[in-house]
């Protein structure tokens, strides 16, 4: 009947957003990446390797096979068995999101998964009639009864509702898709061999942030240090509690320029105290400070300010190459990096600084500041190497660096232990070369006789009593100025960075990884970029991030993060804290999670609001590519849209729009249709814009029914039907509706004129009042 007809279309409209969506990747039905289960699947065996289905969903599918085939003679067992526990067992593929229409979180879902055509024929031949069966299992059956007949006696119908149109990906051919196949599960590679990795944002608005530790005992709480002087607390939540755990803005030598090295640089957590490194000015002179504090005995999110102790200072002859790195080893000592004392090519002296162990300036320190509060603020380890030799510091445990700016110690393989007590540093370098060093206990890293693998002081090069340690990786200037040292990552969450380093340039932006080959000791340099959007269409992921690396952390469970800024200026507001996230594969549920033991919180918190995805899109993987290839900027500071002027009383602006009513709205297109466009609303004598974020089908309908139509068919982000031109203003952002509001001005929004977006993100949408209404829609 006319009736069936039109259920079965509206129905139907739920199978049709791969329309839209097109590209897909591996992801599960919960919107986050595949994954090996951590026992072999019974059931659904096709998926024990790589899925989406760990022991318990594969027995729930089980069951529920074995609850349908109750219903079935031995013959139509033996005959249908095999497509019932395929199409069960599609929730388990690596590539469910797709086949349920599943990738956006604000499109329908499919009722059940997309078969390819001729296997959906051949399914609707010898099993019709298992279909009502199927829905049935899934409680949906009395929403459609009136159809499902009809649809289990018409092949064409019964194959429309059940086929997807993507041949590539329908079932079975996904399975056997040697495109789709290859490289499953592993990290993904563009052709040029760069790893595509996301991003998610987990805190912004920081001036400079310069480095980020974890609490290390089980609260999972991390601190921030701002090169101002200030270091903020943050909760496994996000969220921020709003009284610093330390302010030195008093103490702290720095400035706004751009730029600008000195400032507090690192800070190292050991029980109940805490080590700092910053810049001050003592009598007009330049020195680098390192000092204890305390925890207040009161609060365990401040450090008492009245503690502080210094326990090292060393003059700074030139405002530059403050090294900057505090870190304690396993074996409980704390190591000091500073640089080589500044200015060009390390002048001081007959062979520099660096070489000479007589100076503190160009080393790596080790120093016992354990049982030391009634006595010195540190001891000399009894087995530092150069303890007992004549006119040398017996601090030292490394010497011959430029100017190393960020280390960490390798954890470990969290199963075989091996790399574990490993220290990588990253030295910045002079002219041509930027390196990557392990540290050992008494090495000569070469700086200034070398840079890099090469020589730059030729007669203390050729020295034969140099015997200098090379650096593991070595680049060149024409792929970044200023190395940031990273981390091996050892976390739970991504099992395919096991053992990778991962680093990046402050200057191109530029981020890297290195992979160690066991056998030959070799380490195999990839480059980082950010996946494409259909690559990181997960929730909260992004891909794009401000190009500015200041430095690298990981968390109390080992997860990775780097922190960047737009501008390098210790008093703008330009910083972020990025996660780093593999998209290609996770840990199997269950296997990471956390339980952050309490802490008692004094004073407010701050939550965290993301700020990524708007005006941070500028600094997308297109623009990396731009700062590569050509001379970067000293500067890359957000920019804010300047908003056009709009002629008052005159122009076709106030002409055009009339007699109209605040809220109304148009569709517009370049192909003319009348029910399909860009979302354009009138506010204030104008037409503008309205942003995608936060945009879904429930504002679509608000906005079709504004033009008569019963609902939004789909809605379409990142400006499907084209960008407005620089004259349209946008209007409206952030438009979160319930379906039931008169205009879109009655929504929850933000202020109008108000926004964080560009044109890219201009929302449209499709309207009609049945599936026929779709009419050429392109697919």
């Amino acid at each position: 009947t006319n009736e069936d007809n039109k259920d079965f279309k509206r129905f139907w409209e739920k199978c049709l957003s791969s329309l839209v969506w097109g590209y897909s990747h591996p992801q599960c039905l919960d919107y986050k990446p595949p994954f090996q289960p951590q026992q072999p699947l019974v059931f659904c065996k096709e998926y024990s390797k790589f899925g989406c289905c760990d022991l318990q969903k594969d027995e729930e599918i089980r069951i529920r096979f074995y609850t349908i085939m109750e219903n079935f003679d031995h013959s139509g067992y033996v005959t249908c068995s095999r497509y019932i526990h395929s199409i069960l067992c599609q929730e388990c593929s690596p590539y469910a999101a797709h086949l349920y229409d599943a990738e956006d979180a604000n499109t329908p879902m499919r009722i059940l998964p997309g078969l390819c055509g001729n296997y959906c024929a051949d399914y609707w031949h010898r099993c019709r009639y298992t279909m009502s069966l199927l829905l049935e299992d899934l409680g949906v059956l009395h929403q459609y009864a009136n159809i499902t007949m009809a649809i289990e006696e018409d092949r064409k119908r019964f194959c429309d509702f059940l086929e997807l149109k993507d041949k590539q990906y329908c079932y079975p051919n996904v399975l056997t898709s040697a495109e789709l196949n290859a490289n499953l599960g592993f990290v993904r590679e563009n052709p040029k061999g760069c790893l595509e990795l996301c991003l998610q944002e987990v805190a912004n608005g920081l001036r400079n942030p310069v480095a980020m530790i974890h609490a290390d005992d089980g609260t999972h709480r991390f601190f921030v240090a701002e090169q101002l002087g200030y270091v903020w607390v943050y909760l496994p939540n996000g969220s921020r509690i709003d009284r610093p755990f330390l302010n030195l803005t008093h103490a702290v030598l720095t400035s706004p320029w751009a730029g600008d090295e000195r400032g507090f640089l690192c800070i190292a957590l050991h029980p109940r105290k805490a080590y700092v490194y910053y810049s001050v000015s003592v009598n007009k002179e330049e020195r680098i400070r390192i000092s204890e504090f305390t925890l207040s005995p009161h609060d365990d999110n401040q450090l008492d300010h009245s503690s502080e102790r210094t326990i090292l200072e060393v003059t700074e002859p030139a405002s530059n190459h403050n090294g900057g790195q505090l870190l304690f080893g396993h074996d409980g000592y704390l190591y000091i990096f500073i640089g080589d004392g500044g200015r060009a090519g390390d002048p001081f002296g007959k062979f520099g600084n660096s070489q000479n162990k007589s100076t503190l300036l160009g080393k790596a320190l080790r120093v016992d500041v354990e049982d030391n509060d009634d006595a010195p603020p540190y001891s000399i380890p009894w087995d530092n190497p150069f303890l007992w030799e004549k006119e040398t510091r017996p601090e030292i445990y490394a010497y011959g660096v430029r100017n190393m700016w960020r280390c960490s110690i390798d954890r470990g393989d969290p199963v075989t232990g091996g790399g574990r007590g490993r220290m990588f540093c990253g030295d910045v370098g002079q002219n041509k070369y930027e390196e990557v060093d392990i540290i050992v206990k008494g090495g000569n890293y070469g700086w200034r006789a070398k840079e890099g693998f090469s020589c730059y002081d030729r007669k203390l090069c050729q020295n034969s009593s140099l015997d200098d340690i090379l650096p593991i990786f070595a680049y060149p200037h024409k792929l970044g100025k200023s190395v940031t040292g990273g981390y091996v990552y050892r976390g739970c969450e991504m099992p395919n960075l096991n053992g990778v380093y991962i680093f990046g340039d402050f200057m191109s932006g530029r981020l890297m990884s290195l992979k160690e080959n066991v056998t030959t000791g070799e380490w195999k340099y990839n480059e980082i970029c950010m996946g494409r959007d259909q690559i990181c269409r997960f929730p909260k992921l992004i891909n794009s991030f401000y190009k500015y690396i200041i430095s690298f952390a990981e968390d109390e469970a080992g997860e990775l993060y780097f922190l960047a800024t737009g501008a390098p200026s210790a008093t703008t507001r330009a910083g972020f804290i990025y996660k780093i996230v593999d998209p290609s594969r996770r840990a199997p549920p269950g296997k990471c999670s956390i339980k952050p033991l309490p802490v008692k919180i004094k004073g407010k918190l701050i939550p965290f609001r993301p700020k990524a995805g708007k005006k941070q899109k500028k600094y997308s993987n297109c623009f990396m590519k731009f700062v590569i290839n050509k001379k970067p900027t000293t500067t890359a500071a957000p920019t804010t849209t300047r908003k056009p002027t709009t002629p008052r009383g005159r122009g076709r602006g106030t002409k055009r729009g009339r007699g109209l009513r605040a809220g109304s709205v148009r569709l517009v297109s370049t192909d003319g249709l009348p029910n399909r466009g860009r979302v354009e609303i009138f506010v204030r004598g104008q037409w503008g814009t309205v942003c995608d974020d936060l945009f879904t089908s429930k504002a679509g309908t608000v906005v079709c029914r504004q033009l008569g139509f019963k609902t939004a068919l789909a809605v379409l982000k990142r400006a499907a039907f084209g960008e407005a031109d620089g004259s349209v203003r946008i209007l409206l952002d952030d438009v979160e509706c319930e379906g039931q509001e008169r205009s879109l001005l009655d929504c929850k929004r933000s202020r109008v004129g108000k926004h964080n977006c560009s044109h890219a993100e201009d929302v449209g949408v499709i309207c009609g009042y049945s599936f026929s209404d779709w009419g050429s829609f392109p697919g």
